[in-house]
């Protein structure tokens, strides 16, 4: 072998050794990725804005695949989770769905019915009572005058107690009845109620002929009634 072909093969031999090192490079490249973002999972985005309290579908999401150790452990991972549930919140186009803004769609318990009214939104809602919220029903009534006798003490009554809250809507605009001069425009709000026959009865009678319905909320755990002779007030009783 002459010192030109010696020279060849030292050649061949010297990049034969750089493309080793060259992939060995590569592959700790690939390696120090891998193990920093880890393998992928399946995740799921939101493809439209969704309301809140409303129920959900598979369509409003796609499917996405993402590095496990991006996603928080609430994320949620199979679209099974979704169903019955509605959303808790407005959802924004484009969000992750986690388990923590969907909750189980409220259902009606044998002897129940679904009622809905519209409430003041000045003096019944105030933006605190949601979804599976339990309330007191309160209305005040104004005294009646029969003939030439003196008009009764006006009354505020206790119609229903921890009424079950199953869906609240939007603010809706309301005019004035024609014969009504006293009373402005205002707002009000449909909230749904799962209510017992004699309860429903109440709270419809409440709607039509009450002054004002306002809705107390009752704390989260709170189950107790309030006693009968409790459920009526007039101020003369304080003097």
């Amino acid at each position: 072998m002459n010192s030109r072909q010696r020279r060849g093969v030292i050649l061949l031999i010297l990049s034969a050794v750089c493309a080793l090192a060259a992939f060995a490079g590569v592959l700790s490249v690939i390696n120090d990725a891998e193990s920093k973002v880890g393998p992928e999972v399946t995740a799921y985005r939101l493809k439209t804005n969704v309301e809140p309290y409303k129920p959900l579908s598979e369509a409003q999401f796609e499917k996405i695949e993402m590095p496990e150790r991006w996603l928080s452990d609430n994320a949620v991972r199979n679209l099974r989770e979704i169903d019955g549930k509605i959303a808790v919140t407005a959802l924004k186009k484009g969000s992750l769905l986690q388990s923590d803004m969907i909750v189980a769609q409220p259902a009606l318990q044998p002897g129940q019915q679904e009622v809905a009214i519209m409430i003041d939104a000045a003096t019944g809602v105030a933006g605190k009572i949601t979804p599976n919220s339990t309330v007191n029903v309160y209305a005040t009534f104004e005294g009646e005058r029969e003939g030439g006798a003196p008009a009764q003490a006006d009354q505020s009554k206790i119609i229903v107690t921890n009424a079950k809250v199953l869906d609240v809507g939007d603010l809706t605009p309301l005019q004035p009845d024609a014969d009504d001069r006293t009373r402005e425009a205002t707002e009000a709000v449909p909230i749904t109620f799962a209510l017992s026959a004699i309860d429903a009865q109440r709270i419809t009678y409440a709607e039509s002929f009450a002054k004002r319905v306002r809705l107390a909320l009752v704390a989260p755990g709170e189950t107790g009634t309030v006693p009968e002779q409790d459920r009526t007030y007039e101020l003369a009783k304080d003097k």
